[in-house]
């Protein structure tokens, strides 16, 4: 399966033909992701449950915890994320006075039976 190339806060990419870039599993997983975990509860129409909201955490004192809570309870959701062996989720909180968080992520990616890592900076 493939998916236009799109990373999160990003434009659509061109391809060195001039067309819409084209992305790989693993790719498309990684994006599925970002858009997951950053998209707000509520804001996409067409299912208002979809979404970790993880930009509320920014501008907070830091909460290792909750975020590790809601990055894998997303993923969890994620059907081209195995389950097994479990994705693994830690935090580094970089400066906790102004919610300075790292996000690192490695996961199966289901589709294509890779590992990979994934890592998220959450700054105001």
């Amino acid at each position: 399966m493939s998916d236009l190339f799109h990373h999160w806060g990003g434009d659509l990419t061109v391809d060195s033909t001039g067309g819409i870039a084209i992305c790989n599993s693993v790719t498309m997983t990684t994006q599925r992701i970002y858009r997951r975990l950053l998209t707000n509860p509520g804001d996409y129409v067409w299912n208002l449950q979809y979404g970790g909201g993880l930009a509320s955490f920014v501008g907070l004192p830091a909460d290792s915890q909750s975020i590790e809570s809601v990055v894998r309870t997303q993923l969890q959701l994620e059907p081209s994320v195995a389950s097994i062996p479990a994705p693994q989720v830690t935090t580094q909180i970089t400066d906790p006075a102004n919610g300075y968080v790292v996000v690192d992520i490695g996961y199966m990616n289901e589709e294509s039976a890779s590992l990979s890592q994934l890592s998220l900076k959450l700054s105001p």
